[in-house]
């Protein structure tokens, strides 16, 4: 999802988060075949294909976002979702309202670090600001930055997993698969980035 933008680039500056967060084997994401696995935790992106200019269009943002509702669908038991950056998080409250979820009114706005909560039925949305070259090269966004919005989305999940919070989609695979879904959280880009290989489980 991140791999090809080149040393400490987006990628890099995502995974070493979810490395030191204990969700990812390696800190830097190199490649197809560079043997990074994810534990409980799960990439995607609003957008399938890196726009002109990395500025999707709202009528591709609609072209994709079935693709994300069904994912949602297929994984099940997804008890929190970081979104990064404005478009995935804009685009996540699309892909929750598709699901069942009442949005408020009016709708929540993008804030780095804040959590919203749709109702006990839904994933939690975590928003942070996107892990790019500008924002982090920038200080906008810090190491320490985002690996707090890391720990707030997997502190909901294990919360979940405690029973504090319950999801719709989590009780329905419960008992399609008769067992406790393993935990899992995910991370949801705006898009792909030009070169970047397939998404990540």
């Amino acid at each position: 999802m991140f791999t090809g933008d080149g040393p400490r680039g987006a990628g890099d500056f995502l995974m070493a988060a979810l490395h030191r967060a204990g969700l990812a084997s390696r800190p830097t994401s190199q490649g197809r075949d560079d043997g990074l696995e994810l534990r409980g935790a799960y990439l995607t992106a609003v957008c399938r294909c890196a726009p002109p200019g990395n500025r999707p269009t709202r009528e591709e943002i609609g072209n994709c976002l079935p693709y994300m509702v069904e994912e949602l669908r297929v994984l099940a038991d997804v008890r929190a979702v970081l979104a990064l950056g404005r478009v995935a998080f804009d685009g996540c409250l699309r892909v929750l309202e598709a699901i069942g979820a009442t949005v408020p009114r009016p709708r929540p706005r993008f804030v780095h670090g804040s959590t919203y909560d749709v109702g006990t039925s839904f994933p939690l949305l975590v928003a942070s600001y996107h892990p790019s070259r500008q924002n982090t090269q920038t200080g906008r966004l810090t190491e320490a930055m985002l690996d707090e919005a890391v720990r707030r989305a997997w502190r909901a999940v294990r919360e979940m997993s405690r029973g504090e919070r319950s999801c719709a989609l989590a009780r329905e695979n419960d008992q399609r698969h008769g067992q406790e879904p393993p935990l899992r959280a995910t991370f949801l880009s705006d898009c792909p980035l030009p070169d970047s290989s397939k998404s990540r489980r």
